[in-house]
């Protein structure tokens, strides 16, 4: 179908609001929620070149873009994430942009690994989605909070857009007040501001194809990337009411540990796009998901020692055994291995041997036994 409205007409009016909005009368820095997909590099592109379009006296506002690694990303995506991060801040510098990059990572006790290996907590699901919150959305809010504390206010730009999907249309429209910016739901000091939110798909993909990024190279890898997933960047997520973005049943790229979908159509893509390598990775987020609710696995009590039964009857076991965590632990080391891949930090294996030696001391008062059996596991 032929496409009627002026795409260029459209980004040249984008161009104009964020000029407008840059020279407004005051010394709140701008935060771009970059994730490294085609929506957040398409902010970070006209942010870029419109920085380079003022002479250095006008260039009076900081710009931070700041991306997230969950540290259990996609390899790929992650390298592409990485890679582009230091080609923007390597650029800028060059240029005496006043822009800064930040890679925000989950604390140390609160990633992916130290959870289900460390503490036994079972891979999320639609009903105990526990990771997004520790993983994505408390790491960059801890940077903005810093930065509106500092700063008295900031703005967070989002590459978020209306005809991304239903889900989309309607958080968007719940939070429109008609105004450029909108006050964020969580975060104190932050407004939002969403310059692309009326761009279509096409164009976006058209903008990217036709233009190459203002900090040098070109857009290809990306488009490589998406061509090689058929998916979608998983969002940058601020607030809970973000969450489902994270974790649907579409192709989006985002952490290769991810048990909320059924299948993980990213990663599939990428190895039938001949990247074989991953194909592991694909059996042992399989074989995870698998164990989730296997009851020889999963201890009886919960960590706070309380048995949970719902409403209806149901018993609720608790987080894996020792036994079990030992077994997820020499899995993972093993992949590590056949793929050549470091999926583990050492700070990570650390934690979780402090949480297990903790652990094993308070079952030796009450079961030596297993504690042998637990010892013999790992």
């Amino acid at each position: 179908m032929e496409r009627t409205k002026d795409s260029a007409a459209i980004i040249a009016a984008i161009r104009a609001d964020m000029l407008d909005e840059y020279r407004q009368p005051h010394s709140y820095p701008w935060i771009i929620g970059y994730s490294g997909g085609k929506d957040s590099t398409l902010v970070t592109h006209l942010v870029f070149e419109m920085l380079m379009s003022l002479p250095p006296s006008q260039r009076t506002r900081q710009v931070h873009v700041v991306a997230n690694d969950t540290l259990v990303e996609s390899p790929l995506v992650v390298q592409h994430l990485v890679e582009s991060v230091s080609e923007i801040e390597e650029a800028a510098q060059a240029f005496a942009l006043p822009l800064v990059t930040k890679i925000t990572r989950p604390a140390p006790d609160q990633s992916f690994w130290v959870n289900v290996i460390g503490r036994g907590y079972p891979p999320p699901n639609r009903t105990f989605r526990w990771c997004t919150d520790r993983m994505k959305i408390q790491p960059t809010s801890r940077y903005i909070k810093t930065k509106a504390d500092e700063e008295g206010q900031v703005i967070l730009l989002l590459g978020v857009r209306r005809s991304e999907s239903a889900t989309r249309a309607a958080s968007v429209g719940r939070y429109d007040n008609g105004e450029r910016l909108n006050r964020h739901n969580d975060l104190m000091g932050c407004l939002v501001y969403r310059p692309i939110v009326e761009l279509d798909t096409e164009d976006v993909w058209e903008f990217l194809a036709l233009k190459d990024p203002p900090w040098g190279g070109s857009h290809l890898k990306l488009i490589g990337l998406y061509r090689d997933a058929s998916g979608g960047e998983c969002p940058v997520v601020t607030q809970k009411s973000d969450a489902p973005s994270c974790g649907t049943t579409s192709s989006r790229f985002g952490c290769w540990t991810c048990t909320v979908v059924e299948k993980d159509r990213s990663l599939e893509g990428f190895v039938e796009a001949g990247y074989a390598e991953f194909g592991p990775l694909l059996d042992f987020r399989d074989w995870l998901a698998s164990i989730r609710n296997d009851r020889d696995r999963r201890q009886a009590r919960r960590r706070d020692g309380r048995i949970t039964i719902t409403d209806g009857g149901t018993f609720v076991p608790g987080p894996f055994t020792l036994k079990a965590r030992a077994e997820i632990f020499e899995r993972l080391r093993q992949l590590e291995k056949t793929t050549g891949q470091a999926l583990i930090n050492e700070e990570e294996v650390g934690l979780i041997h402090e949480i297990w030696a903790h652990e094993i001391v308070g079952q030796t008062k009450a079961k030596p036994m297993d504690v042998r059996e637990i010892k013999k596991g790992r």
